[in-house]
């Protein structure tokens, strides 16, 4: 029996890191720019599944920007490089 409970355990890890893999091959890496209070340029990025997600995840983690939606004066997506 704990050689099957082991066999499960090991098809869950196996399911897990191949469900990150498609997530992460389905997120883009995104620049949101803002303009902060004194009219300078700040720049984050996020991974995301489209801009609208990015400009979402800009509002959550930060807090000057999810006071002042409008500063977002940029949302770009950026080119991956492939893997050499």
């Amino acid at each position: 029996m704990e050689d099957i409970c082991g066999n499960l355990a090991y098809v869950r890890a196996i399911f897990i890191l191949i469900s990150l893999e498609d997530l992460m091959n389905k997120l883009k890496p995104y620049t949101v720019r803002y303009r902060s209070f004194d009219n300078g340029t700040i720049e984050n990025c996020f991974y995301a599944y489209d801009c609208f997600e990015a400009r979402m995840l800009a509002m959550e983690f930060n807090k000057y920007i999810n006071d002042h939606p409008n500063c977002i004066d940029l949302i770009r997506c950026e080119e991956l490089s492939p893997l050499k």
